[in-house]
């Protein structure tokens, strides 16, 4: 009953976020999880340019997020750049099944993740200015949850499609174009800004440099999260256990679609409980998850405890991504709120390129137990550091 109370009252305008990042996410993951066999087969790319066209435009897409957080407090116009991003998103999914060159490609990409990176702060803002603040949490929970559904929906259509038409990829992938503009639409028509003071006219004189003193707490959760972080690489590895598990190549995906309905599953009880019972304690809980998920990978060598380990790092995902996003909210005054969450994400987004890089070093050097362990250890100490978070 508390959920379904819960859900009647967030507002109309978060229930469209939902749904924007519902389709957006249904169309990038449509294309991603084909995109590597197209630049291979279809276009002959070696896999060492499919890393390059990876690393770049997800690197980009992490500087830009800093910048149009930043402008979003400036301006106060944070539905104006989510549109810009979406819009430019929706704009290139049409280029991937047209694309003829490696180049073309790399065009249609780099966009994509700009476009990302324009997005995600600004919409988070959006969102912290939208939600009641007794309610926060089931409103970032409500967004990644069906972010994440998004995430599950996409790769499982793209296979039924690739099915239905005889792995006829270029036709398949511009079924992801009708999503991507779905999204658009809604956001356009269907999200509702809030009146807000821009930072530069702002009566108590915020400005952007200020975010360096809004207080040790916002920095200090950045650094715990930076930290966590390293102990969350890649999901990718998720799927390379599943192979080092002897796992049927044909069903590694499920991996991947397993972890993310159960993340779907508890994001939003997880959001709707850390507005009644606090965050720190559910956080706690989340990370907790983590070092239990990495122990059973470690020592995983059959398909039940591979399942279990996976069930759990989705869990995890679940009850720590969503309210991540409620604590900046909550640490950081509505003015700098774009700012904050630019600066968050750019954290993040660095700390999980140094942990795959290390996971990979691990895994490559001693092999996948190490990997796991190593993750284990360092979500360990970020436990610790948790406990003595005072919010």
């Amino acid at each position: 009953m508390l959920f379904l109370r819960t859900q009647q009252s967030i507002p109309r305008s978060i229930w469209a976020l939902g749904f924007v990042s519902l389709f957006m996410d249904v169309s990038s993951e449509f294309i991603h999880s084909l995109m590597p066999i197209f630049l291979v087969t279809t276009l002959g790319v070696s896999v060492f340019w499919v890393g390059f066209i990876e690393g770049i435009a997800e690197s980009l897409a992490l500087i830009v997020r800093v910048f149009s957080g930043t402008l979003s407090d400036y301006l106060g116009k944070r539905k104006l750049l989510a549109v810009i991003g979406y819009g430019m998103a929706a704009l290139t999914k049409p280029l991937f099944p047209l694309a003829n060159t490696i180049g073309m490609v790399m065009t249609a990409r780099f966009m994509d993740r700009i476009g990302k990176g324009i997005r995600g702060a600004p919409r988070d803002a959006l969102i912290s200015d939208i939600a009641p603040p007794d309610i926060r949490g089931a409103c970032f929970g409500l967004r990644q949850a069906m972010d994440t559904a998004g995430a599950c929906l996409g790769p499982a259509l793209a296979v039924t499609a690739m099915l239905l038409f005889h792995d006829q990829i270029r036709l398949v992938l511009w079924f992801a174009v009708i999503p991507a503009f779905i999204s658009f639409a809604i956001l356009l028509f269907g999200v509702k800004e809030p009146e807000t003071v821009p930072l530069k006219d702002h009566p108590d004189r915020w400005r952007i440099r200020d975010i360096l003193q809004v207080g040790k707490s916002f920095w200090m959760f950045v650094g715990l999260a930076f930290v966590l972080t390293l102990a969350r690489f890649s999901e990718a590895f998720l799927i390379l256990k599943a192979q080092d598990t002897q796992v049927p190549i044909a069903f590694v995906p499920l991996v991947m679609v397993a972890m993310n309905v159960i993340y779907t599953l508890c994001a939003y009880p997880a959001g709707v409980l850390s507005d009644q019972i606090g965050r720190k304690s559910l956080l706690m809980l989340g990370i907790f998850f983590l070092v239990l998920a990495d122990l059973v990978l470690a020592f995983s060598h059959q398909w039940g405890t591979l399942a279990l380990g996976v069930s759990l790092w989705g869990i995890h995902m679940g009850l720590t991504q969503g309210i991540f996003a409620a604590i900046i909210a909550d640490l950081t005054p509505a003015p700098l709120r774009g700012t904050a969450f630019g600066v968050f994400n750019l954290s993040c987004g660095v700390a999980m390129l140094i942990a795959s890089v290390l996971a990979g070093l691990l895994w490559t050097d001693i092999g996948p137990q190490a990997t796991f362990m190593a993750g284990a250890v360092i979500s360990a100490l970020s436990l610790i550091g948790v406990l003595a978070f005072s919010k």
